[in-house]
């Protein structure tokens, strides 16, 4: 199949230059990318019986799913690359995370921060590293700091205030003091954090290999879970838009990432890589689940879908794509200034 052109954004084109039958273009809108075909669309030009041969819509409806299936693949793929250098170099993971592989430098981590918590207004985040929780008549450090014994320690503070000692990547040692409060946990104090005793865990090429394939696959569940908890949300008008991230939010992303080691921004990219994939495979117009979508209900009635129904469709779900990333970035660029 002829490859007419590879875009990074979308268009109006910015730059462009052919090599070979291929145009690679650098263009205006900075939102996801493209590749363009030969003969996705006989609708739009009409194609001669010399270049049937190399058209998309002229090959078997297999080939055709098999292309629009081949990008998701390959974030997929590039995802377990990359988690399984990680692993390779030394990837963050808990403690027991391989049977009978002892994880270095075992130490408590914050995983989740929640939102409008007294946690998040003392600035923890994600990704801090706990080196002291104290009271004024208990304290924690050393062999007694787990995750357990900060929760018990909160947990029955009775809305003491609470002393942290933390380290984010490799910036100094920082000490915030938080109130606890009720209702975060089931019985007692909270502050709004889940931690767990996060070390560094190094394997030889084969099992690195064999564990990011695993990790892989479990990120993936996790993804679809959430993408369908999310829009369902949407559908029944719940959807928390604090939760989504576009371009100028995931760059954020990526410069925490940064800060805290380069194994961090590796996962980060694995990560978006995963959600790249399972968001394609959403059968929504303009994506490529749409795509699949069509060339099955082709399948089923033996003809073709009605240009008009074809392009309308991918219009109409084109133009709502570009919508929601217009109000994502903007909702990125109000939580920068707010």
């Amino acid at each position: 199949i002829r490859v007419d052109e590879i875009g990074l954004g979308l268009p109006p084109r910015a730059w462009g230059k052919k090599v070979g039958e291929t145009l690679y273009s650098l263009n205006w809108i900075p939102f996801r990318g493209f590749v363009k075909i030969f003969g996705e669309d006989i609708h739009e030009d009409p194609i001669s019986e010399q270049d049937k041969p190399r058209s998309f819509y002229y090959k078997p409806k297999w080939i055709q799913a098999a292309v629009l299936v081949a990008g998701v693949t390959f974030n997929a793929l590039f995802a377990w690359l990359l988690i399984s250098v990680g692993f390779m170099i030394g990837f963050p993971s808990p403690v027991n995370y391989v049977k009978d592989v002892a994880v270095k430098d075992p130490h408590v981590v914050i995983l989740q921060v929640l939102p409008e918590s007294p946690a998040e207004k003392s600035g923890l985040k994600s990704g801090d590293t706990l080196l002291f929780v104290g009271t004024g008549t208990n304290s924690l450090q050393n062999e007694t700091l787990t995750p357990e014994h900060i929760s018990s320690l909160i947990k029955n503070s009775n809305g003491e205030q609470v002393q942290m000692l933390y380290r984010r990547g490799d910036t100094p040692t920082q000490t915030v003091f938080i109130q606890p409060k009720t209702g975060l946990v089931s019985d007692g104090f909270g502050v709004g954090i889940s931690m767990d005793t996060i070390g560094t865990l190094k394997l030889p090429v084969w099992q690195a290999l064999y564990e990011g394939g695993k990790t892989t696959i479990g990120l993936i569940k996790t993804t679809v879970v959430g993408l369908g908890t999310f829009l369902w949300n949407a559908v029944t008008l719940k959807a928390d838009l604090s939760q989504v991230a576009g371009p100028v939010g995931i760059a954020g992303s990526v410069g925490e990432a940064r800060q805290l080691g380069f194994v961090y921004l590796l996962s980060l990219v694995a990560l978006i890589s995963i959600n790249l994939a399972v968001i394609n495979l959403v059968p929504f117009p303009a994506l490529d689940g749409g795509r699949l979508l069509f060339i099955l209900i082709e399948v089923i009635i033996r003809r073709p879908v009605p240009p008009k129904i074809f392009q309308w469709t991918n219009t109409i779900g084109f133009a709502l794509l570009i919508l929601l990333m217009f109000v994502i970035t903007g909702h990125d660029i109000l939580k920068l200034l707010l």
